[in-house]
C-alpha cells in the first residue's frame, strides 16, 4: 500500500467506541503513544477494524486518517 502521506505510523487498535454519528477509534503505537481518529462507521467496517487489529495511522496537515491492511 502506498499513500502520498509520510506520515504512516504502524500500531494496534485499543478501543474502538460508537459515537452517534462516526465511531472514535484509537491505535496504540508501538512506543506506547496513542492516536485517537474519528471515521465513519462505513471505513470501520471496510477496514474490518477491531480491538487487536493491527493497523496504521496516515497523518496529513490536513486530517489523520486509519489505513488498515
Amino acid at each position: 500500500m502506498k499513500f502520498s502521506a509520510w506520515n504512516i505510523l504502524k500500531g494496534k487498535v485499543t478501543a474502538i467506541t460508537p459515537g452517534s454519528v462516526n465511531p472514535e477509534v484509537v491505535l496504540e503505537l508501538a512506543g506506547g503513544q496513542v492516536v485517537t481518529s474519528i471515521i465513519t462507521k462505513k471505513s470501520v467496517a471496510d477496514l474490518g477494524l477491531f480491538v487487536g487489529k493491527e493497523a496504521c495511522t496516515v497523518i496529513k496537515s490536513s486530517e489523520v486518517m486509519i489505513a488498515a491492511d
